[in-house]
């Protein structure tokens, strides 16, 4: 209301000095022509300012003007020496006026002023009078006043009514804004509310999506921020539990290993041999699992950076698929490498060979004896890509979206007996995403799979 009144007010002083300026300009117009009127009669019908002959006659023609004239005002004529000849109010007659209007009129500069005089609003008007003979002689002074407090009676009604209006107005404004502005607020106080139960660990929290507009698309988006948010809270209490069942496979293979020893009498040494070979598998495979989650731990931090150096993307896959060739060999599967040119990356060398080498192993184990994995390296002018190609068992598409997912399987084929901690794909991911790149996955069951890694050619 007060940002609604404040400019409503300016208006209204500024309206009020505008009209006000209107009708007082129109009204020194008005008697600057009676006062020219004047003027021109007395030079007409008598001669006393120029030869001093019939006074009374002059006079008597001046009170004669005075009740003759459409506006009522009180005629003065001051001689050229600044003396009251004529009044036709018969006060002053005789008595010297000299005032910087009546002076400005002697020097031929006629004007109307107005003045507040003894409480009342006085529109004073001087005008030169001239002889006719001669139009640069000025005989005299015609000075016509005027009370014109019924012009401000009207003006202050009139701002009366502005002014009522004004603050009609701005109260209507404040109305309309205080109920504007509730059914404003009433959906951000909704979503304010929401929000809190979200930071209180509310997470299922939604709110109804009605009509369209900023709004409607602000409650979608939270909406859809606390659904990611399940998400995540849903993945990392599956990461918990994951982890936890990953790591307590091999220590309770371990401890019924251990006690089966511990609780048997004439145990042979063939049986100690076998069981000690076994708690050794188990020691490597809890030895692996930690290196990878200490890997994802690292990779997630945002305190570790690449390595980035100029590498031969050509020759660090060559020297993966070399150190991959004996685990092919031995399932019978064809390895094929392809590529046209030579490319040089940016790119930490390591880490990136962690990447290439997980999906290539994984195209291996989950291809059947006899198959074959292919790696096809290209360019453009600003990405590199890495493509692997198997013919295994290929992932069913529901489940595509969540392979990158830590210790997440997909199906009984792909079980623990294949060797891996199911971190691999989750560390291929992060490698690729903090390379500036990005991993696709397009595969069918039965089929086989095809990984995409893209990667920019410079790093900035």
């Amino acid at each position: 209301m007060c940002v609604s009144a404040i400019p409503l007010i300016l208006f209204s002083i500024l309206s009020y000095s505008r009209i006000e300026s209107y009708f007082i300009g129109n009204s020194k117009t008005e008697w600057t022509r009676q006062a020219n009127l004047v003027a021109t009669r007395i030079t007409e019908n008598s001669s006393y300012l120029k030869d001093g002959r019939n006074y009374n006659e002059f006079t008597s023609q001046i009170s004669a003007i005075g009740s003759e004239l459409s506006i009522s005002a009180r005629v003065v004529v001051v001689d050229s020496q600044g003396f009251i000849v004529a009044d036709s109010s018969k006060i002053d007659v005789n008595n010297m006026l000299l005032t910087t209007q009546v002076l400005n009129a002697l020097n031929k500069r006629n004007s109307a002023e107005k003045v507040f005089q003894y409480g009342q609003n006085i529109m004073s008007t001087a005008v030169a009078i001239r002889d006719e003979e001669n139009p640069d002689n000025v005989l005299g002074v015609v000075v016509l006043s005027a009370n014109i407090d019924d012009v401000y009676i009207w003006l202050e009604e009139l701002a009366t009514q502005i002014y009522l209006l004004s603050l009609l107005t701005s109260l209507l404004m404040g109305l309309l804004s205080f109920f504007t502005s509730s059914l404003i607020t009433r959906p951000v106080q909704a979503l304010m509310r929401s929000v809190q139960k979200v930071t209180s660990g509310q997470l299922e929290e939604k709110i109804i999506v009605s009509g369209k507009g900023e709004m409607a698309e602000l409650a979608e988006a939270f909406n859809h921020m606390t659904e990611q948010l399940q998400r995540v809270d849903e993945s990392r209490q599956e990461f918990v539990a994951n982890v936890s069942h990953e790591l307590k496979t091999p220590l309770a293979s371990v401890k019924v290993l251990t006690e089966s020893l511990m609780f048997q009498d004439n145990v042979p040494i063939e049986m100690y041999q076998e069981f000690f070979y076994d708690i050794n598998s188990e020691v490597d495979r809890l030895n692996n699992i930690i290196t990878d989650l200490l890997s994802l731990v690292k990779l997630d931090s945002n305190k570790v950076h690449l390595n980035i150096t100029e590498t031969y993307l050509n020759a660090l896959t060559e020297a993966i698929l070399k150190r991959l060739e004996p685990i092919a060999r031995k399932k019978n599967i064809t390895l094929i490498y392809e590529s046209h040119q030579d490319i040089l990356i940016d790119a930490d060398e390591v880490k990136l060979t962690l990447a290439i080498s997980n999906l290539i192993e994984n195209g291996i184990k989950y291809t059947k004896d006899g198959g074959n994995v292919k790696v096809t390296i290209q360019s453009d002018l600003q990405d590199a890509f890495i493509t692997v190609v198997d013919t295994g068992v290929g992932i069913a598409k529901e489940e595509q979206p969540r392979i990158f997912e830590r210790f997440y399987r997909t199906d009984k084929t792909r079980n623990r007996e294949t060797g891996g901690t199911g971190l691999g794909l989750a560390i291929t991911y992060r490698t690729v995403i903090m390379h500036n790149g990005s991993i696709q996955v397009n595969s069918t069951e039965g089929v086989g799979s095809t990984f995409v890694i893209q990667i920019p050619i410079k790093q900035v």
